[in-house]
């Protein structure tokens, strides 16, 4: 029988008595047997795939008395004593460990859960969240350095790459958290209550994740409104994704907490937006009314985009919902360096660019790639993960010079481009090895001409043949300097 005190737990509850199971060995699931340990339980971790990281985890977590079990079946049914059951995030519902569990009656948390609650009652800083299906991760890099400039505290963390329980964990006392918040995170949370937070925009994507589910987009739309939920603050919705509002109006947030909408145009009252190429509030100032306070101007966002001016759109919300200066935004958005693969000019070989956006994992990121350039030869395919590309290739056909599929769905985006752009020439690369960009990139070279743009805009994700989006990136970038060696 579980434990009376878990459901109210917090770093303070006597750990000592708790039995944790920790589903999966992955980044979130050792941050949270680290932690867990550190409080006192005892601790148990399951994961089924014995590779060689998982073994190196397990040596070193067993050293502080952690049980581990890894190997083929070890997840398959929780033992008899366990209290409360800490899951990793791609572990979904119906995974036997997890089903047993909730047919038990035992308590899931995810990481951001424990994370939560290791933070109270005596060691709280506010937290500004974002999800969304696109841009979640530049938005978070953008708020930490505004954050940063502003002389906070700040620790990017979450989804972004960093387990919250590792910050939490940290010797440095932060004054704030900006946490990326994926919809397979947002599921496992029960009491999180954001300062601030943000969804950037809602569109079809790992659906596959959901196919359990009655109506898996529904499903995964349920999960990204929770990160509405409890707001103490701020709701910052997309003025043009209608989706994004409706979350904002039918969450239970906390008396006196905002509404504040983000667009390219000119902001209403309790907004943010664009005027004259200034990024401008008119949410967080007293003359709202009738004025809007200059933040930076549009072209102090790097890479430039309209989807990125976005990015910054929410992210000087957020930071500004926590009473940042004015002049930290544009001095943060000036001084953040991005990683690599998000509209990275990797080369230009016989007047024609190459452009890595491989981070582009859905076809909403890839549309929004596509938002930024006239004339494009499009690399794509990989992990469709149950997407569609036709609302992409009606909405941007009319720009593909040409295009070339690659990857194990790369009849999907194939049969986009005959349905709703026949005219569009389409080259498709059949094998399945890394070494099928080099081909893509010399046929993408043939179709282009002078002043066109080739863009890796996959709109898929990579571990059909990459160890991820990174990789592919990589790759590509390899294939474009092979190809100018060449010239």
């Amino acid at each position: 029988m579980t434990l009376d005190w878990i459901a109210d737990a917090n770093r303070l509850s006597p750990w000592a008595q708790a039995h944790v199971v920790v589903a999966g060995l992955g980044t979130s699931g050792f941050a949270a047997a680290d932690g867990l340990w550190s409080l006192g339980a005892r601790v148990t971790v399951l994961d089924d795939a014995d590779t060689g990281e998982n073994v190196e985890k397990a040596t070193l977590l067993e050293k502080l008395g952690v049980e581990t079990r890894i190997g083929p079946g070890s997840s398959a049914t929780p033992p008899e004593d366990v209290d409360l059951v800490v899951t990793s995030p791609g572990w979904r519902p119906t995974y036997p460990l997890l089903a047993q569990a909730a047919e038990r009656g035992v308590p899931i948390w995810g990481e951001v859960e424990l994370a939560w609650r290791m933070m109270h009652p005596d060691r709280v800083i506010p937290w500004l969240g974002v999800t969304g299906t696109n841009g979640k991760t530049t938005t978070v890099n953008m708020l930490e350095s505004i954050l940063s400039a502003d002389g906070r505290r700040v620790a990017a963390v979450g989804n972004v790459g960093r387990p919250i329980v590792e910050a939490i964990l940290d010797e440095v006392d932060y004054d704030v958290l900006a946490v990326e918040l994926s919809s397979f995170q947002l599921h496992w949370v029960h009491t999180v209550a954001l300062w601030g937070a943000a969804c950037t925009n809602l569109h079809a994507d790992h659906l596959e994740w959901y196919a359990h589910e009655p109506d898996p987009m529904d499903a995964y739309a349920a999960d990204k409104a929770q990160i509405f939920e409890r707001v103490t603050h701020a709701c910052v919705y997309n003025v043009a994704d209608e989706a994004t509002r409706t979350m904002v109006e039918e969450a239970e947030v906390a008396e006196g907490a905002r509404a504040i909408g983000f667009t390219l145009g000119v902001p209403d009252v309790s907004m943010v937006g664009v005027v004259d190429d200034l990024i401008v509030d008119r949410a967080f100032i007293e003359q709202r009314r009738d004025s809007a306070m200059p933040l930076a101007e549009v072209h102090d966002v790097h890479p430039f985009a309209p989807h990125n001016v976005e990015n910054a759109l929410v992210a000087a919300a957020l930071a500004r919902s926590i009473g940042v200066r004015p002049q930290s935004v544009a001095q943060g958005l000036r001084d953040l360096k991005l990683g690599d693969h998000r509209i990275q000019t990797v080369g230009e070989v016989g007047g024609v660019t190459y452009v890595d956006d491989s981070k582009a994992t859905n076809p909403h990121a890839a549309a929004s790639s596509m938002r930024a350039f006239d004339s494009i030869v499009w690399l794509a395919g990989g992990q469709a993960k149950g997407t569609r590309f036709d609302h992409l290739v009606q909405t941007y056909g009319e720009k593909l010079r040409g295009a070339v599929v690659l990857g194990v769905d790369r009849a999907v985006v194939a049969e986009a481009l005959a349905q709703h752009a026949p005219d569009v020439p389409v080259i498709v690369i059949d094998r399945a090895d890394t070494k099928a960009m080099e081909d893509a990139v010399r046929a993408a070279a043939g179709m282009a001409k002078p002043g066109d743009t080739v863009l890796l805009a996959p709109g898929c994700a990579s571990k059909d043949m990459w160890s991820g989006y990174d990789a592919r990136g990589a790759d590509f970038a390899a294939a474009v300097a092979q190809l100018s060696d060449e010239r």
